[in-house]
């Protein structure tokens, strides 16, 4: 599961750069709909991270960057698609509603339905090696796997104010380690 997860981190790397053609065209305002992602994540900070230390959890993100030129473009767009879609759904949440700004919130919403329409036109329909067909299943079910592991968490804190300064932290290091990946190619 960490070499699938660690595939994800190449994976947000495609999605963000300008020069990046993995034969779809993705709007040219791509990379900075995920720049204002990351801003907003930023805004949304309610309470000290430190004061939330005790509630640190490793959600099993890989952060080292490792070789994708395996990664073929199909599995990259389905891949980051589910991650912005699970995003969503966190965040869209009724009990994300209860904890964060509500024009915040609804400004990282919109941004992160931008970046599925614009995915959503690279997605392929079906994928013709049976072999690729399986790695992009067992990719997605990493993708799945890392965020049950997120809303359990929530759960089990009881969507605290901890809790989702964690999960917000999490995802924006998710969302900056794409962007700062991409600069280093």
């Amino acid at each position: 599961m960490a070499l699938l997860l660690s595939l994800l981190a190449v994976l947000l790397v495609f999605s963000y750069g300008p020069g990046v053609s993995l034969g779809c065209d993705l709007s040219l305002d791509h990379i900075q709909v995920s720049k204002e992602n990351i801003a907003l994540l930023n805004k949304m900070q309610r309470i000290s991270s430190f004061r939330c230390r005790g509630d640190r959890k490793n959600f099993g993100f890989p952060w080292e960057m490792v070789d994708g030129s395996q990664v073929q473009e199909a599995q990259a767009f389905s891949v980051l698609h589910e991650m912005f879609q699970e995003t969503s759904n966190i965040f869209g949440s009724e009990q994300s509603s209860a904890a964060w700004n509500t024009t915040l919130l609804h400004g990282l919403l919109s941004g992160l339905h931008q970046q599925l329409e614009d995915l959503g036109t690279c997605l392929v329909p079906e994928m013709k090696e049976e072999e690729s067909a399986l790695g992009m299943k067992d990719l997605t079910l990493a993708v799945n796997r890392y965020f049950q592991g997120i809303c359990l968490y929530l759960k089990e804190k009881q969507y605290s104010d901890c809790a989702w300064e964690i999960v917000r932290l999490e995802i924006k290091r998710a969302f900056s380690l794409s962007t700062k990946l991409l600069e280093r190619l």
